[in-house]
């Protein structure tokens, strides 16, 4: 018998429009805080939380600045005035789905603005339609790291709970207009990633909430988004009936890094604090553990009935995720050697190999990530990020030989296939991170690079933009092709 992903599994790939799009001054848009990020190149790669430092001080600097080199996510890939060409490449890679975001800054540029912008909404239309031209499914995250600055700067991001009513009144406006067009949603991207970097995710700058605890301001803003994403969840439905709505969670995967007790509570006690919010979007409620944590550190989060009701009511179709590495924990990191991750540091895993920045690549972490989701849930599951950034060689030729990206999705795929063959996991399918270059989220470089397809650009915007394909463009194609059978049968 022939090895082959189950049939209608969705293969494509992911972008951000944070990162992806560019134009960020163009068709109406508004600034969004990513559009406020600038780069810090002189910065250790492995220090994230240096990377992601910013002060309300830097954000005024950055809104009267219309530099695009310090501030590389207001020009990405420009995907703003090549997406045909992109999607066109993507469908000739065979995608059956494509995961982006629709920048709520350019529905709505300012977040509390009374309509909407035509001209955005006119964007996305293009988009979905060049879409379906090709028989490409959108996967679409309603919030993928941004939020217009102005809800920062006049409401302290999603600590007010004003930004429930302007992102529901975004989502209502995105989810009529595309209710033909767009038949798998999300709601928040990484929703758990507001515990570190609370101002991409969340619109929250320290600086701004002097005399509170910040740990509480930012499990506040949680509770507002869980609200939100309930809501969010229920107007798409009713737009739509049949339409999914999915989660989307950080698939941080711990192992213990001793046999120790201690170690393997560590462990057990890291894996409680990533699946506390998808518990809580899956299940419709807190869980005890994360209400109890509350009580202990002495938050006081506000929360009415009515939320409860709606979060209740109203939870995910699926949980769909990123996976990218593992890493080890201890009781004691004392005299450990300590390695990058996503989002994070943690403890280098002495069996398994590291990439150019850190990440250590684990396949079968995967596997494991897919089975422990499942067995929790019991809900499809949906990979929509999984890939390696590396630094690329352009050979005088203008070939580019990935061979090492190649061999990190071919291996992730693998385990992606026994999990549904062996362990009997439902997946819905399979997104890339990234199909074409764009800016890395952690580090604000375009030298990390994901893609199949090469974008000409440096680290400070400087480049042609033209796109051209890596080896492992037509390696995909050949996995797309064949449904996977072309690497599980050698």
């Amino acid at each position: 018998m022939v090895k082959k992903f189950p049939e209608g599994f969705l293969w494509g790939g992911a972008v951000a429009a944070n990162q992806y799009e560019g134009g960020w001054n163009e068709g109406g848009k508004g600034v969004s805080v990513s559009d406020c990020a600038r780069h810090h190149l002189d910065v250790d790669v492995q220090d994230y939380a240096k990377q992601n430092e910013i002060s309300t001080k830097e954000i005024l600097e950055a809104m009267k600045s219309d530099d695009t080199s310090l501030y590389p996510k207001r020009h990405g890939s420009d995907g703003y005035h090549h997406y045909k060409e992109d999607i066109k490449l993507f469908a000739e890679m065979g995608f059956k789905v494509f995961r982006l975001s629709i920048a709520w800054s350019r529905i709505f540029p300012n977040g509390d603005d009374k309509e909407p912008n035509e001209e955005g909404l006119k964007f996305y239309d293009d988009i979905f339609d060049e879409c379906h031209k090709y028989g490409i499914e959108p996967l679409v995250t309603m919030s993928h790291y941004e939020p217009p600055i102005n809800l920062v700067l006049n409401y302290n991001g999603w600590y007010d709970r004003e930004v429930i009513d302007m992102f529901v009144k975004y989502v209502d406006v995105i989810t009529d207009r595309y209710k033909d067009k767009v038949k798998y949603w999300l709601t928040f991207n990484e929703v758990d990633s507001m515990i570190r970097h609370p101002y991409t995710t969340g619109g929250l700058v320290r600086d701004r909430f002097e005399g509170k605890n910040f740990p509480e301001v930012i499990f506040q803003a949680m509770h507002h988004q869980f609200v939100a994403s309930a809501l969010a969840t229920k107007i798409a439905h009713e737009k739509n009936p049949d339409c999914k709505v999915g989660c989307m969670l950080t698939k941080l995967t711990y192992y213990p890094y001793t046999c120790k007790p201690e170690d393997l509570l560590e462990q057990q006690q890291r894996m409680r604090q990533i699946y506390c919010y998808s518990d809580t979007q899956v299940h419709g409620e807190y869980p005890k553990y994360l209400l109890q944590m509350y009580k202990n550190k002495g938050f006081n989060i506000k929360m009415t009935d009515e939320d409860l009701k709606i979060m209740k009511k109203y939870p995910v179709d699926f949980i769909s995720f990123s996976y990218y590495s593992s890493s080890c924990v201890a009781a004691d990191t004392k005299g450990l050697e300590m390695s990058a991750g996503n989002t994070e540091t943690a403890i280098k895993n002495p069996y398994i190999p590291s990439s150019d920045w850190g990440w250590q690549i684990d396949p079968i972490g995967l596997r494991i990530s897919c089975v422990d989701l499942y067995d929790r849930y019991r809900k499809p599951l949906f990979i929509v990020e999984n890939g390696l950034g590396a630094k690329d060689t352009v050979e005088e030729d203008g070939s580019i030989n990935d061979d090492y990206r190649i061999d990190y999705l071919r291996e992730h795929i693998r385990q992606m296939y026994k999990a549904i063959e062996e362990d009997g996991v439902e997946l819905m399918g399979y997104t890339t991170w990234a199909p074409i270059d764009l800016l890395s989220n952690s580090t604000n470089q375009m030298s990390k690079r994901y893609g199949f397809i090469y974008v000409d650009v440096d680290d400070y915007g400087n480049g042609t933009y033209k796109r051209s394909k890596k080896k492992s463009y037509d390696w995909y194609k050949e996995v797309i092709a064949t449904n996977g059978s072309s690497i599980l049968d050698d």
